[in-house]
C-alpha cells in the first residue's frame, strides 16, 4: 500500500461564484462550505486521488462556522445520532450538559467501550443561508468536528441526493442545497 500526503480537502472552485446568494433556477439557495482557516488543522493520508465525479463511494464532507470559526462538518446517513467533537467543545469554551440517558459507545472491535455522558447545544451556520441548532453527544473523534446524523436528517426533512452527494432541506419558506467539499 502506498501512502499520499495531502494538505487537506479544499473547497469547490466554483465558489468564487456563489459569493454573492446565489440559486439555481427552482429558486433554491446554494450554499457552499465555509472557506477559511480550521478550527484544528488535520492532515490526511490516502491511497489514490479520485478524480472521477462519482460519488457513490465520498462521504458528504463540508466546513461550517460556529461562534466565528471554521469547524469540519460531516453529514453521515449511518449515524443514529448528531456529535460534536470533545476538542471542538474545549477549543471554544462550550458549555455542556449531563446527557439525560448516557450510554455506552463501541466500534467493530469487541475491545474499548467509550462512555458518552455529556451533550451540547451548538449553533452553527453552513454558507451564507443556512443557520441552525442542533443537540449534539460529546465524543473524542477525529474524522470531525461536527458529525450531523439521521436526527438532524429528521428533524429538519433533509433530503439527500446520493448521485450529487448533496442535501436539500427548507427554511423560512425557501429550498436551501448544501453542496460538499470536492475531493483534491
Amino acid at each position: 500500500m502506498t501512502l499520499k500526503e495531502i494538505e487537506e480537502i479544499e473547497a469547490a472552485p466554483q465558489e468564487e461564484e456563489f459569493e454573492v446568494e446565489s440559486s439555481n433556477d427552482d429558486g433554491t439557495l446554494i450554499d457552499v462550505p465555509v472557506n477559511g482557516e480550521l478550527l484544528v488543522v488535520r492532515r490526511a493520508l490516502h491511497d489514490k486521488l479520485k478524480t472521477s465525479d462519482d460519488q457513490r463511494e465520498n462521504i458528504f464532507q463540508s466546513r461550517c462556522s460556529i461562534k466565528g470559526r471554521v469547524c469540519s462538518l460531516i453529514i453521515d446517513s449511518g449515524s443514529c445520532t448528531n456529535v460534536a467533537a470533545t476538542t471542538l467543545v474545549e477549543k471554544l469554551n462550550l458549555s455542556t450538559a449531563p446527557h439525560p440517558s448516557s450510554y455506552k459507545l463501541q466500534w467493530l472491535s469487541d475491545g474499548n467501550q467509550l462512555k458518552v455522558s455529556q451533550q451540547v447545544l451548538l449553533s452553527f451556520s453552513i454558507g451564507k443561508n443556512y443557520e441552525d441548532e442542533v443537540l449534539c453527544d460529546v465524543i473524542p473523534m477525529d474524522a470531525c468536528h461536527l458529525s450531523l446524523g439521521r436526527p438532524w436528517q429528521y428533524d429538519k426533512s433533509v433530503k439527500h441526493d446520493g448521485r450529487r452527494n448533496t442535501y436539500t432541506l427548507r427554511k423560512h419558506e425557501r429550498s436551501i442545497l448544501l453542496t460538499p467539499l470536492i475531493p483534491s
